[in-house]
Parts: structure tokens; sequence; C-alpha cells
């Protein structure tokens, strides 16, 4: 009788997802704010369609000024919303402008998700298709991840997310396939699966193989560790041994053991969450572990920025500083800071009177966004406050040529009638 409910709450947990997602789509035209732009492309190698929903940042631009990291969701019709959520709240400062991609995972979630071929689970008949995980992953490699690179204004730096099947999924990507993407946050991942197979090989590879350069962030929903018994928490769930603590016992094997492999170079970290269930846990697991992932990123020295006191010598030094570091882990030269805050500078610092700082961050991002019409427009203006009108029109010139946008031209003919 335990065996079939155990069986019955797998079988609840696997297609929650999908009733959400049908009802998140047929409410989704009374949204307040729609998130996402749907898209689809066909597989050849699912011989399918996919529906995915491309979420591109606030600033986008798609004139090669520009290119942005991806991150590729899974379950995405479900889980997009509080990655958004997520990245809205701390693009800027703590994450880097991303275009997110969230995939699709209606129809045939447990054939794509899962890592290998079972036919029986919890001791009763698992007649749902499953462990095609590594065909999913060739539809992403060769299908879509080329599709979205066409399309969209992307770099080659990568983030996975999963949740459950998904974080198995993205673990399993991680082990197998680890240039596909350079991080990968596995949300609740149901390491149990197939008496724990990829738990067993990921002990393996961990110890022996290298991935450096690469990061995971792991995390557990541990309000209900054991789906019966409420004396079994998170302090003694490693002493229990029934099926009903598999789950969790499983992600606990799983990232301590990956938490003491500090030889094999992966940047690697873990947390429970107490409070939350297994379908509560994505939110604030993507929130910690995107600031995980990019914790190297967060803007810092944000004060001596601001400080009129700061030498313009020692801002330039931090400003070559932070460039030398996003290279480093981008693998790629990426501009040490969004356009927006050396705007926010420039015009900072001709307030305080400091017209030489004032020039050297509107130069600055004119330097790192080059393509930019409103960084000329910016520079105009400071020409503009040191009566250069020569040099003001010259850049409204610019930014004209990039944009043909009227009203550069309308104030460059108002400099000239002066």
């Amino acid at each position: 009788m335990k065996k079939h409910m155990i069986l019955i709450i797998a079988i609840l947990i696997s297609w929650a997802g999908i009733y959400q997602s049908e009802a998140q789509n047929k409410s989704r035209k009374d949204y307040l704010i729609n998130i996402g732009v749907p898209d689809s492309l066909y597989s050849k190698t699912l011989n399918e369609p996919r529906d995915i929903w491309v979420h591109l940042p606030e600033n986008y631009k798609s004139d090669g000024s520009r290119e942005y990291p991806v991150v590729y969701l899974l379950d995405g019709s479900v889980q997009l919303n509080s990655l958004v959520t997520v990245y809205n709240n701390y693009w800027g400062n703590y994450l880097p402008e991303m275009i997110l991609v969230a995939i699709s995972n209606q129809r045939n979630r447990t054939r794509d998700l899962t890592t290998s071929k079972i036919a029986t689970r919890h001791g009763a008949t698992y007649d749902i298709e499953n462990g095609d995980a590594e065909n999913f992953t060739q539809f992403i490699e060769k299908e879509l991840i080329p599709y979205v690179d066409s399309k969209y204004a992307t770099t080659p730096y990568r983030t996975l997310i999963g949740h459950s099947f998904g974080g198995l999924f993205t673990i399993n990507t991680l082990l197998n396939h680890p240039k596909l993407f350079n991080n990968y946050i596995a949300i609740d991942p149901s390491l149990d699966w197939d008496n724990q197979l990829l738990l067993k090989k990921a002990k393996t590879k961990l110890k022996s193989e290298d991935f450096k350069g690469k990061s995971l962030f792991v995390t557990l929903s541990a309000e209900q560790v054991h789906m019966q018994n409420e004396a079994v928490t998170l302090d003694n769930v490693m002493q229990d041994s029934s099926e009903f603590t598999l789950f969790a016992r499983s992600i606990i094997d799983f990232s301590t053991f990956a938490s003491k492999q500090k030889q094999n170079g992966l940047q690697f970290d873990w947390d429970t969450y107490p409070n939350d269930l297994h379908g509560t846990v994505p939110l604030p697991s993507m929130r910690d572990g995107l600031l995980f992932l990019f914790d190297w990123y967060q803007l810092e020295s944000g004060q001596t920025f601001s400080n009129p006191e700061t030498p313009l010598v020692e801002l330039l030094a931090l400003v070559k500083k932070r460039e030398e570091k996003l290279a480093y882990h981008f693998g790629y030269q990426a501009p040490p800071a969004d356009e927006e805050l050396f705007n926010m500078g420039g015009y900072m610092y001709m307030q305080f009177g400091q017209m030489k700082k004032s020039y050297a961050f509107f130069n600055m991002a004119i330097k790192y966004y080059p393509k930019s019409a409103n960084a000329h427009d910016s520079m105009a203006d400071y020409y503009i406050a040191q009566n250069d009108t020569k040099n003001a029109i010259k850049e409204l010139g610019i930014a004209y040529d990039i944009s043909a946008n009227d009203m550069y031209k309308q104030k460059m003919e108002k400099l000239k009638s002066k």
C-alpha cells in the first residue's frame, strides 16, 4: 500500500508542473505585464515543435553594439515568472544584463529530462516514457542554442537552471556535457532517480575530472523531508533509510560529497530551505543561485565612485581592474559597467563641477558603447556645458548618424543657430 502511495505522489509531482503551466497560459491574457516573447522551433532531433519564451533585457540592442549572456530555463512556462522576478530585482549591480530563454517541457517532460530508462519505480510498474535526457541535450546543443545565437545578440556565456527532473537533467549536463554551459543551478534535483544511478556516477566524475571554470548551485526544499513522518528533519534524515526520504538523502549525499572535491576546480555551493516545499523552492533558489554564480560580478567600491573626493586616477584604476576581472570570468572582453552607470557618473561629476571626471566617464561610455547614440549625446551635453559648440555639434552628428533620430538633428540645428 505504501509503495503505491509513493508512486501516486511521484506521479502527482511530475504532472503538477504541466497543469500549472496550462493554467498559466490560459490566464496570461489577463496579466498586467506579459513576460517573455513567445517563440518556437521545430526539432528534427525530437521530431516535434518546441515552444520557448525569450525575455530580453530592458535596454536590449540588436544593432551589434551589445551582446548578452544567456540563461536557459527548463520548465520555462512554469518557472519564467520567478526567474524574471529575480532578474529584474538584481540586474545591474549584482547580475549582468542577460537574455532569459525559457524552454517548454509541457509535453514529454519525463522522457526528456530523466537520465536513464526505468521500468519500475518504488516497487510498481512505471509506464511513463523516460530516460531520453541525452537526446534532449542534443536538441539544446545542436538546435536550440544555435537558433537563439542566430536570432539574438548573445555571447557564449551560458547558465542552465532546472527544477526537480530538470535539476537532475542540469547535473547530468554538467557531468557529461560541461562545455555547453558555464553555470548550473539544480533546484531540488531528483537524484533518487533510477536507484541514485546519476548520483553514483557523479561521485566518480567529481573526484577524477576537471571542472575548472564551471559553477554549480544545488538546493533542497526541507519543509517536509519525510512525506509521512514530521519527526524526520534535516538533522536526522540521513539516519533514515526509507524510500520516503530517498529524495532528500540523495541531494544531501551529492552536495556533501561535491563540497569536499576541491581538486576538481568546480565552484560549488548548496543550501537548504526549511520553510519551502518542492513547489515553492524555485524562487528563493534562483535568487540565491544567481547571486552565488555571479558573486564576482557584483559592483564593488560603489561609495568610492560616488565620493567627489576620490581622485580621477583612482577611479580609472578601479574601472580597469573591473574590466580585467569581468574578462577573466566571462572569457571575453566585456564593458566593466552598464552604459547608464557611466552616464550617471558623467552627469554627477558635472553637477559637482568636476569636469575632468565628467569627461572621463562620458568618454568611457563612448569607448565601451561606441554605437550608442545616447553616449554621444551625453558627451555633447558635456561640450555644451564647456561652451564648446563645435565639438557638441560633432557628437550630436554622430548620434544622429547612428540612430537617425530627429531629436539629435534638431538639437544640432538649435546649436548652429546660436
